[in-house]
This record gives structure tokens, C-alpha cells and sequence, in this order.
């Protein structure tokens, strides 16, 4: 599986100069002024990893595919795009196509980039981007509870109470503003919304967007929100250098890793992702799988084939792969498992499966 994260936000908050930092692209405009950004645009990111690069060295092999992250830039929200304001309607259905949102606020001072509130201020800004998801669900949560009191008049009367009761405890917390995602459901209440693709059940982090230069520690969103700091500027001048310079202008400026290593960190964490290796002399290839994901269902994200075909799997840790020097070396030193169907695959983990 790949990763696909939305980057939204308000007008001239930085999120095109952010998306194209990341992606090394310039194919975002980012102009300053609101709805610069007229369709989504869309960047594949590979995913930094040192581990596939040690393990490609060891096996010697003729490729060596990491995996990728999509970043999509989503034109800037402003208060009422729910109801057609600015770009409206037409941006937030890009959204509910991704699988996290990175929501952009501004924390930077320059008084050169105009705000579209005429102000600085990180917490207001995730409040009305929030509101706006809520409201643009609260009309898809609307439709589907008149639906379900048709149905409630026919043959499927005792289904369709079930859904009414649900759609308007979720239509009155969405009314509050909240988003779906903070409530609970039993599981065959999540069939039911997750057939919805409601924008407020997608999980977000908050990129705060500083300044390139000065005190940022008191940069914070909140206690409780997953977010993290980036400096789009800095990762705009970081783009471009190349690799080499870019990592010595890290070191010079004390600066341990980048937006985008920090970003996709994050993404990772908040959809709950892990990574794992198949290597030998063909290739060497990072997959990315959901934690807990047992050894058929992680095989089948090479081939869907795999799953029913799972025999069992070869497996060892990235660390220990490296150290005996490949296959043959683990297996002299006695560091190889064989595990079959109810093992759940690690992050780390370097596997080879065996398929009937």
C-alpha cells in the first residue's frame, strides 16, 4: 500500500511552497494571494530509509525500490467553503480521497504574505479549516439520514432505524463542530461510515510553518494535537541544493532532519504504518503494511495471490540481515525464523515468503 496525504489549509499559509519543497517540483504555484492553487496538484515522494540501502548493498541487488509517499496539494479553505465560499465544494471532495491530512497554519511572521484574516494566529486558523470539514461532512451525514428515513417506511425498516439513530448522533456531533473521528463506534457502526468517506474520520497532523530563522519554540498548536514544526521556506532552499549540500547545510545549522523526513515520520505514526524488506539480488523493496498485519495479508500487498497461497516466511530483522550478510548468513548463524500464518509482520522486518 501507498500513502496519500492531503495538504490543506488556508490561502498563503504556505502550503504550495511546502508541497513543492517536498516533492522538489514547482509545479504548485505559490503566489501571494488566495486561490493561487486552482486544481489539486499531486507529487510522489520516495520514502527515506537508510535500512534499504544497507540491505540492497548486502544482497547486491540490481534495483532497489523504496516505498512512496503521494502528497496532494489542495487549493486554500477559507470560512464558508463549506457552502461554496471561495473555491468551495470542489476542493474538499479532493480530500476525502487521501488517507491523512497534513493541515497547514501559519506561525511565521512576514508582513510581505498577506493573511486572508488579516492576522497570525495557528490556533484560529486549525478552527476554521476544522469547521469547514465538519460542515462540508454535516451535508454528507445530512443526505445519507433522509435516505435512511425513506428506507425506514419500506421492507428494510428494521436496517434502516439502526442507520437513522446513527446518522443523527453523528449529524449533532458534527453540528458542534467536532470531528467524526472522536467518537466511537461499534464495529458494524464503522461499516456504515467508513461507506460515507466522511473528511472528519481521516486522522491529522498539524504542520506548524515557522520562521526559517528565529525563536520558534513557543510554536505550538496545542497539548494534544499531533503535530510538528517546519520551516517551508527552509525546505524550499533546501530543494534546492542537492544532496550532499543539503545534508552539510543540516549539519552547519544544527538541524538533525527535514520537513519531509519529519512529515512522513509522522504520517506514519498517525495511520499506524510499519515497513518491512523483501531483498536478494533481483531487487530489494520497502512495503508499507498496517501494524498488527498478519504474514498472508502482508504478503498479499505483493500479490493479491499470496494471501491464499501462503505457505510460510522466512524472517529476519533488517540489523541482523546486514551483519551475517544476507541470506546465506543468517542462515549459518542461526538468526533465521520460520513463521507461518498468525505471525504478525515487524517494522524492520526482512522477508521472504513462501507461496504454494
Amino acid at each position: 500500500m501507498s500513502l496519500s496525504v492531503g495538504i490543506v489549509g488556508l490561502p498563503n499559509v504556505g502550503k504550495s511552497t511546502l508541497f513543492n519543497a517536498l516533492t522538489r517540483s514547482k509545479q504548485a504555484d505559490a503566489q501571494n494571494y488566495p486561490f493561487c492553487t486552482i486544481d489539486p496538484n499531486v507529487g510522489v515522494v520516495e520514502v527515506p530509509d537508510e535500512r534499504i540501502e544497507k540491505l540492497s548493498a548486502v544482497s547486491k541487488s540490481k534495483k532497489t525500490i523504496p516505498t512512496v509517499v503521494e502528497f496532494v496539494d489542495i487549493a486554500g479553505l477559507v470560512q464558508g467553503a463549506s457552502q461554496g465560499e471561495g473555491l468551495g465544494n470542489q476542493f474538499l471532495s479532493h480530500i476525502r480521497e487521501v488517507d491523512a491530512i497534513a493541515q497547514v497554519v501559519r506561525s511565521f511572521s512576514d508582513s510581505n504574505v498577506i493573511h486572508v484574516q488579516n492576522r497570525v494566529n495557528p490556533k484560529e486558523d486549525a478552527e476554521i479549516i476544522n469547521v469547514e470539514l465538519a460542515l462540508a461532512d454535516l451535508q454528507t451525514v445530512g443526505k445519507r439520514l433522509e435516505n435512511a428515513k425513506k428506507m425506514a417506511k419500506g421492507s428494510a425498516a428494521k436496517d434502516a432505524q439502526k442507520q437513522i439513530e446513527l446518522m443523527e448522533r453523528v449529524y449533532n456531533y458534527l453540528q458542534e463542530g467536532k470531528a467524526a473521528r472522536d467518537t466511537l463506534y461499534s464495529e458494524d457502526e464503522m461499516d456504515v461510515i467508513k461507506d460515507l468517506h466522511l473528511i472528519t474520520m481521516k486522522p491529522v497532523l498539524y504542520v506548524l510553518n515557522i520562521d526559517e530563522i528565529g525563536n520558534n519554540e513557543t510554536a505550538k498548536l496545542d497539548d494534544e494535537s499531533p503535530q510538528i514544526q517546519i520551516s517551508a521556506k527552509l525546505e524550499a532552499e533546501l530543494a534546492e541544493l542537492s544532496e550532499g549540500e543539503a545534508k552539510e547545510y543540516l549539519r552547519s545549522a544544527g538541524i538533525e532532519e527535514t520537513g519531509l523526513d519529519k512529515l512522513i515520520k509522522e504520517s506514519y505514526k498517525l495511520l499506524d504504518l510499519v515497513t518491512y524488506f523483501t531483498s536478494g539480488e533481483p531487487e530489494t523493496r520497502a512495503w508499507t503494511v498496517k501494524r498488527d498485519t498478519k504474514a498472508p495479508e502482508a504478503a498479499g500487498v505483493i500479490h493479491t495471490d499470496f494471501v491464499k497461497g501462503f505457505v510460510k516466511a522466512d524472517v529476519v530483522n533488517w540489523k541482523d540481515f546486514v551483519e551475517c550478510g544476507g541470506w546465506v548468513g543468517v542462515k549459518e548463524k542461526g538468526q533465521l525464523r520460520l513463521e507461518g500464518k498468525e505471525y504478525v509482520v515487524r517494522d524492520g522486518d526482512v522477508c521472504y515468503f513462501h507461496i504454494a
